[in-house]
């Protein structure tokens, strides 16, 4: 492979406009693709095998009336009542506009006495809209924010659900302030505009077509609303680091005396080596992620993955192109004081830090596993669940909505269950259903039974008493299923399903939850079978594990720590406390397998390559930290201010990610890294390396540094002016 890389980087910088309109060509192709057959994203979930799915196909098969999507209209007089005449004639006239849309199937009137739809202190009405599309379109959005505006223009306080508004209300990113910290702190690492101006380029391309290609699979299938922003997140970070890695091995082979184009191959087979692995393994960790079950989290999952990829391709492409275009002015434009590259280990901070903490190895990996413990410690109270519009920011109308619908009807209102009779023994006994389910704790309020024409099936709606993120809710569904349910249809042959939005939240909750061990375990087990080819060891890449787990662990626990506990909450945005989200843990945990691993390989092959020269085990540790140690911090650093910018986002689910990964990286690069790494490595010494014979003849070898493919290559005399039509070099 290292052949192969070397090749394409060589042909690319020697002839880059050639590359550069090659993906031209490529982006009209994409983008024209993507405005033919693309399509939005939504927020349909399906979860194969679980009650709350099989309860909302049989509603799909017996209510085919009820196959659209519905949202509510709310209105709201805080200083009189809904009830009177001039409010009852806004309301109406605003709900006649809304009716005005083809789209509209039905709209209920929230003054019919059997709605019960006006809450008792006559403050609160809400009507419910009925679409023929599920979700309502970008237009239908719209149509109803501005037919809402008739309400708000009377004196009335009028809201709209999200089920209405979503397609029109996307999520969006702050990914241009992570940009601006990227480009600060690419000016500080490389002294040069041009060198730090070419990996931003490049991640953005690539994130470019990424979106494009995100945007035709929306055409194909359901991409959870999630995606484009997580992908944008995380295609970001690695596109920059991985041209940072890139970037930094063609300086340094530049100041040995190298031609441009020779540097570009050269920089492609070794640090584009480790890149592709990298890449790889980040991109088969998240496409793991079908292990849960769920396709959307396989789709959003490979939404990531498709990111990931393009920014792999366009660093090992497109960069060699760049590379060849900036030629020897890729030093021009110099910011600050020129430093050599190549400065003695003892002379700088990373050096001298390694030094101290391998000549007290016990008491350094004592406390920073200590540290990393007290961080993951939150971990074990962890509860999952689908955020709600509760979380929203108070300037969505849909959060208005969910806060006026809890103040008028109850906590409960926003979270309904739907509990569906299946057969027609249990359409007999549908009152007695109806008793129980009403006569259970927690219950607030159960609707009169709607049979289907048939007479075979039965919806019943049960307003819980506390909120849908209430963990007393979720107890009160599986109460419903395992207890109540069962015993009211007992010796018919009738099924009953509790099911709705809720009970699927709570579905996906645990469906990810039970599979996420398994999950962890399979990465786990990846990362160590690759580690173990790369550096022909067995304690390297067990370390490695267990310092992963460590440092995701106390992700997990931060997160928890600020949406759960609500530590500093109030700080992002989040003014109440909120479970964790179920994609997170197992989503989060992909990803930063990959982001580590790429870390990992780029410190410990400069380790091992000293220590297989030199044999010394401290001095080697030493000299790897202080060759590696600026480009993994700007590295960090990058990952750090993109994925932190995000936090600046309305999504409270993107924020925890934010969070999550952002502590991830500030763990890995500085307590892993620069204490646990040198610590155990220098408590293990030369055992380091041990890896028995057998094992080492079995194994396959990977060089992802590309140090065994290509020969030393004499120095070229070279000038201001690159000569392009330089002998190849001889490959062994």
């Amino acid at each position: 492979m290292s052949k192969i890389l070397y090749r394409w980087g060589r042909s690319a910088a020697r002839h880059p406009w050639r590359m550069i309109f090659a993906w031209l060509v490529v982006v009209i192709a994409v983008v024209g693709l993507q405005r033919s057959i693309g399509d939005s994203t939504s927020d349909k979930f399906n979860i194969p095998g679980t009650e709350a799915q099989r309860g909302i196909d049989l509603l799909n098969d017996r209510f085919p009336s009820q196959g659209g999507s519905t949202g509510q209209v709310v209105f709201a007089d805080p200083d009189g009542n809904v009830t009177d005449a001039t409010a009852r004639q806004t309301i109406a006239a605003t709900l006649a506009k809304i009716s005005q849309n083809p789209d509209v199937v039905a709209v209920t009137d929230p003054f019919d006495p059997t709605s019960a739809a006006v809450s008792p202190d006559g403050r609160v009405a809400y009507a419910t809209v009925h679409y023929n599309s599920d979700p309502p379109t970008k237009g239908d959005g719209e149509a109803a924010k501005t037919a809402v505006e008739t309400a708000r223009q009377a004196g009335l306080q009028a809201e709209l659900s999200r089920n209405i508004v979503r397609t029109g209300d996307q999520a969006e990113g702050k990914e241009g302030i992570g940009i601006i910290v990227a480009i600060v702190v690419l000016l500080v690492a490389f002294g040069s505009v041009i060198a730090a101006g070419i990996p931003i380029g490049t991640a953005i391309f690539g994130i470019f077509i990424g979106l494009s290609l995100i945007g035709i699979m929306a055409g194909l299938t359901e991409v959870p609303s999630i995606s484009p922003l997580l992908a944008t997140m995380i295609g970001l970070g690695v596109g920059i680091d991985y041209a940072l890695f890139i970037v930094t091995r063609h300086r340094s082979f530049l100041h040995e005396g190298r031609s441009v184009v020779e540097s570009a191959g050269l920089a492609n087979a070794t640090a584009g080596s480790a890149v592709m692995f990298a890449g790889t393994t980040v991109v088969i960790a998240i496409a793991g992620l079908r292990i849960a079950g769920i396709p959307a989290i396989a789709t959003m999952g490979l939404a990531s993955a498709i990111t990931v990829a393009v920014a792999v391709v366009a660093a090992l492409t497109l960069l060699p192109a760049f590379l060849g275009l900036a030629g020897r002015r890729i030093d021009s434009w110099h910011i600050g004081r020129r430093r050599s590259e190549v400065v003695e280990s003892h002379k700088t901070f990373a050096g001298r830090w390694a030094d101290r903490v391998g000549s007290n190895p016990w008491r350094y990996a004592i406390m920073s596993f200590v540290v990393l413990v007290a961080l993951a410690a939150p971990v074990l109270a962890m509860r999952t669940g689908m955020a709600d519009d509760g979380t929203a920011p108070t300037s969505k109308t849909y959060r208005r909505a969910y806060d006026t619908l809890a103040a008028g009807f109850g906590e409960g209102f926003n979270g309904p269950l739907t509990i569906v009779v299946d057969g027609t023994d249990g359409v007999a006994r549908v009152d007695e259903v109806r008793s129980a389910i009403g006569s259970t704790e927690d219950v607030a309020f159960v609707t009169q039974p709607i049979v289907n024409d048939a007479g075979d099936t039965a919806v019943i709606t049960a307003i819980p008493a506390t909120s849908p993120q209430d963990a007393k809710t979720e107890d009160l569904v599986h109460t419903l299923r395992d207890d109540v349910l069962p015993a009211t249809v007992a010796g018919t042959n009738a099924h009953t399903f509790v099911t709705g939005q809720t009970a699927a939240f709570i579905d996906i909750s645990e469906r990810l939850s039970s599979r996420l061990p398994l999950f962890i375990g399979a990465v786990v087990f990846l990362s160590f079978l690759l580690l173990m080819m790369v550096f022909r060891s067995i304690l390297v890449p067990f370390k490695a594990a267990v310092m992963n787990l460590l440092s995701i662990g106390a992700a997990y626990g931060v997160v928890v720590a600020v949406f759960q506990w609500g530590w500093g909450s109030g700080l992002l945005g989040v003014d109440h406390h909120v479970p964790i989200s179920p994609f997170l843990p197992m989503i989060m945990f992909a990803i930063l397998f990959g982001l580590s691993m790429d870390y990992e390989v780029f410190l410990l092959s400069r380790v091992r390559e000293d220590y297989v020269r030199t044999g010394d085990s401290h001095k080697s540790v030493v000299n790897g930290l202080a060759a590696t140690a600026r480009v993994i911090t700007s590295a960090a650093l990058i990952m750090i201010s993109v994925f932190a910018a995000f936090l600046l986002t309305p999504d409270v689910e993107i924020k925890m990610f934010a969070v999550g990964l952002t502590v991830a990286v500030l763990v890995d690069a500085t307590i892993v890294r620069m204490v646990l790494v040198p610590a155990t490595m220098a408590l293990m010494g030369d055992a380091n390396w041990w890896l028995p014979g057998w094992l080492d003849r079995l194994l396959p070898h990977v060089d992802v540094e590309g140090s065994k493919v290509l020969a030393p290559v004499p120095a070229l005399a070279v000038t201001d002016h690159e000569v392009i039509d330089e002998p190849d070099y001889e490959l062994v």
